[in-house]
């Protein structure tokens, strides 16, 4: 595992992504807190590993300018504005569906803000993965998010889609499928896929690669 990591690792950075490794989810708050200046506006993407690693808590007690599209008494309409704002912030933190071994971030949206900001935005994005993203190739990371991420992610935020119920998407049935096939459903989390193969600024997209099992 170490090796395919530093592998992962040397890939990303290949990419013009910096890469970072980091022993345990205990070492990502320090790195975190390195790679923001004071008074940084900072967005986040909706991520199961940023919960876990403590980021929110974290930018609500430090000092930056956080957009949280999750503070307390929020209607729909205003999260939905602070995303917006969230794309135009300093920095934005997320995790990524998937890693490859060739070091690119594969990405499946549903409101397709955190997608977005891997695109265009935010002027630093900050990826927390744990080693359980990596994978071989895109095609195993298209697999990955039909039969683990979309299917937990739905039963995590309570959207009664097709792979809420059978554990995997509908499209694995269909041998000829593409990648974006799916469900009809108006809930449907697999809306906007994003490869991240290359960034052309230089380390603007920063990847922490934790050797712990992070989120889905």
């Amino acid at each position: 595992m170490n090796n395919l990591i530093n592998k992962v690792a040397e890939n990303l950075n290949k990419n013009n992504m910096e890469a970072f490794v980091v022993e345990s989810k205990e070492e990502v708050l320090p790195l975190l807190k390195s790679l923001l200046d004071d008074g940084t506006s900072v967005g986040v993407g909706g991520s199961v590993t940023l919960n876990e690693v403590g980021v929110l808590t974290f930018l609500r007690e430090g000092n930056y300018k956080f957009f949280d599209r999750y503070a307390e008494g929020l209607s729909r309409d205003e999260a939905v504005e602070v995303m917006r704002q969230s794309l135009l912030a300093d920095a934005f933190i997320t995790s990524s569906n998937a890693v490859t071994e060739s070091g690119e971030l594969y990405n499946v949206d549903g409101n397709g803000n955190r997608v977005a900001a891997f695109c265009f935005g935010p002027k630093k994005v900050i990826v927390v993965v744990g080693a359980n993203k990596i994978v071989k190739d895109l095609k195993a990371a298209e697999q990955r998010v039909k039969t683990i991420a979309a299917p937990l992610n739905c039963k995590r935020l309570g959207i009664e889609t097709p792979c809420f119920k059978t554990n995997e998407c509908i499209s694995l049935k269909n041998e000829e499928r593409e990648m974006c096939d799916g469900c009809l459903n108006e809930g449907r989390i697999c809306s906007t896929y994003v490869v991240s193969g290359y960034q052309r600024i230089k380390d603007r997209i920063k990847v922490i690669i934790c050797k712990e099992n992070l989120g889905y």
